[in-house]
């Protein structure tokens, strides 16, 4: 028996830290099917491609994102009836966008919070809230803040993205102990301007790693009513 010809595409649900919200950036499309609702950025994989290259050039090409601090496969979308017309099988991908990156975005563009989609094209929201509770999972056990946050920051600002991407609170106090104890957390020497209230101004600090590796394998990042620490 012949088997069937599908199509492939590849697409990247792209978060970033933007106005104090998670945010995936979406384009609305102009042609039926779908027309007018907003999708993530993608396309058909080619010949002579894999699927890293080909969402990374997609990416270039579609929305000018080049300064993706990280980009890993999330998973394979291949419900036969996830797009209408022939069966086409979307491998998806994670993406992250610093918080002082500002990629050039063509006028069909925008950041969306992630926890207020507008109307989505095809299964893209359910796509983006995979990649939601992705990064969720991976900023307990890995150091992945680093492709969130700028490249130098202080531990309250830092704490901001974490909470944003978390979606619940958490205290700055156990965060600067957990990424200090892990190791992640360099001072740089530098101090912040303070605020209007004044008080001693804070300490800056950096990553000391801008690659993902694992730093505890089992540790989970729980609100302070249920634990307040990473375990």
């Amino acid at each position: 028996m012949t088997s069937p010809a599908f199509g492939h595409e590849v697409l990247a649900a792209v978060l970033g830290i933007r106005d104090g919200r998670l945010r995936v950036l979406l384009w609305e499309r102009a042609r039926d099917p779908d027309r007018g609702r907003w999708a993530l950025p993608g396309g058909g994989l080619r010949a002579d491609e894999d699927v890293e290259t080909s969402v990374r050039r997609q990416l270039a090409e579609k929305v000018d994102v080049r300064e993706v601090a990280h980009v890993e496969q999330l998973s394979v979308f291949s419900d036969p009836d996830r797009t209408p017309g022939p069966r086409t099988i979307a491998t998806a991908f994670l993406g992250l966008v610093p918080s002082d990156a500002d990629p050039v975005l063509p006028a069909d563009t925008a950041w969306h919070p992630v926890d207020a989609l507008p109307p989505t094209a095809f299964d893209h929201a359910a796509i983006a809230a995979s990649a939601r509770d992705r990064l969720r999972a991976k900023l307990s056990y890995t150091n992945l803040g680093f492709a969130l946050a700028p490249r130098e920051f202080t531990i309250s600002g830092l704490r901001e993205h974490y909470v944003a991407a978390l979606g619940h609170p958490v205290s700055a106090t156990n965060l600067q102990r957990v990424l200090t104890r892990r190791d992640l957390l360099a001072p740089t020497g530098e101090t912040a301007p303070s605020g209007r209230a004044g008080g001693r101004p804070a300490a800056v600090f950096r990553f000391t790693d801008r690659t993902l590796r694992v730093t505890d394998a089992f540790a989970v990042l729980r609100p302070p009513a249920q634990a307040g620490t990473a375990s």
